[in-house]
């Protein structure tokens, strides 16, 4: 999956900008992005998940 796409779906700020990873927020949430151009699809999935399941 793009990272693009990934931060589109999650609809977050990002608090800061690391070397390899972002740390975005909704909020209430944090989250770390990483920085590749391409999320692997089951990294994406799982990142998706905790963001459901803490909202």
């Amino acid at each position: 999956m793009k990272r693009r796409k990934l931060e589109k779906l999650l609809r977050q700020q990002f608090l800061r900008h690391g070397g390899k990873q972002d740390v975005g927020t909704n909020g209430a949430q944090e989250e770390a992005i990483p920085r590749h151009s391409e999320i692997n699809e089951k990294l994406a999935r799982t990142i998706l998940r905790r963001i459901q399941k803490r909202a």
